[in-house]
């Protein structure tokens, strides 16, 4: 069987920590900022940790673990 390869937009969108947990960006953070409040937008600008769901999703299209 050939090798299985990795997915090239999963690869730039996602990491997955040591742990085992999978980051990405939050939505709703490249335009209409004007209307959201400050507190909001910092917020969103930190790493986002994805449901475990989509998380188990994500790693198959990265080719890790289980």
């Amino acid at each position: 069987m050939p090798k299985m390869k990795t997915h090239s937009g999963a690869k730039k969108r996602f990491k997955v920590t040591a742990g085992g947990k999978v980051k990405g960006r939050h939505a709703f953070t490249s335009h209409i900022l004007e209307k959201k409040s400050p507190k909001r937008k910092r917020r969103l600008g930190k790493d986002a940790i994805l449901s475990p769901s989509d998380a188990a999703r994500v790693k198959k299209l990265l080719g890790v673990g289980k």
